[in-house]
């Protein structure tokens, strides 16, 4: 079972070259960012876990950016983004970014990708959040084309252009593991796709039942990563390893860089138990 960190890369904490490097020197197997373009002034939006929205939604780096400096600092360490907002995201330039992160992370990358839950945040970006799932299914359906196809096309309500050229395809093949966030209502469009969960739970227990429902969808052999909201401590990682998870990221706050190295050593050796 693989085990990383999900967090936000902002302009007052760790760089992500640091945050690379130090992760892969204590034994992290991945580094999962998450993505916001901006956070509107006047929002109604609730934020999920309640309250108002922390402040490193609002300082957040581009995570192809952060990820590509992340990689390039690292040899092993995988880098995925958690999750990459699609409606908000043009597919043709998002199906560049993909690739080119995928190339110079020599096949490292993982995509993770959502519907997103800021209504204003997307609104701004020209799309009406009532849609925004039907925007996905276009826009992810788009991305594969480009990905696949030397002279690659799209016809859609949301998404359409004609045969267009577009290099580097990504090392992967055909295309970077793809994850959709969200929970069991994303379950029909996770087999469509042949893509894998990335999901959030506060512990194994609850992620149980969700992830049995997954496989009676998806089929026994879909990929999941499991974002682990509660206290990571070994008792609670041995939890996911008896229920077959795959790959499990913890959050790790957004702080200065020896503030989050000493961080990272707390996570090591606790892990070092469950090791």
């Amino acid at each position: 079972m693989g085990l990383g960190v999900l967090t936000f890369v902002t302009d007052e904490g760790i760089s992500p070259v640091e945050l690379g490097r130090g992760l892969e020197e204590r034994g992290f197997e991945s580094l999962f960012l998450a993505e916001h373009s901006h956070i509107p002034v006047d929002t109604k939006s609730p934020y999920p876990s309640g309250g108002p929205i922390p402040a490193k939604y609002y300082r957040t780096l581009d995570p192809f950016v952060a990820l590509t400096a992340a990689a390039v600092a690292t040899q092993n360490l995988l880098v995925g983004t958690g999750i990459a907002l699609i409606p908000q995201r043009d597919p043709i330039y998002t199906a560049k970014e993909v690739a080119s992160l995928d190339l110079v992370s020599q096949g490292r990358f993982r995509f993770g990708v959502g519907v997103g839950w800021l209504r204003e945040e997307i609104a701004n970006h020209g799309v009406n959040p009532a849609v925004r799932g039907r925007v996905v299914d276009e826009r992810l359906d788009a991305l594969i084309q480009i990905w696949t196809q030397e002279k690659a096309e799209f016809h859609g309500e949301f998404v359409d252009f004609d045969p267009i050229y577009s290099w580097p395809k990504p090392v992967e093949q055909p295309y970077p593991p793809l994850y959709l966030g969200g929970g069991p209502a994303g379950f029909k469009r996770i087999a469509r796709l042949h893509a894998g969960w990335l999901s959030m739970t506060p512990s194994a227990s609850e992620l149980a039942p969700a992830l049995e429902q997954l496989r009676e969808v998806a089929g026994p052999d879909v990929p999941s990563i499991n974002f682990h909201g509660g206290e990571p401590t070994a008792k609670e990682l041995q939890g996911y390893l008896d229920i077959g998870a795959e790959h499990i990221l913890v959050e790790l706050p957004t702080e200065p860089r020896d503030e989050t190295l000493r961080h990272l050593d707390g996570l090591q050796a606790e892990f070092a138990k469950f090791a």
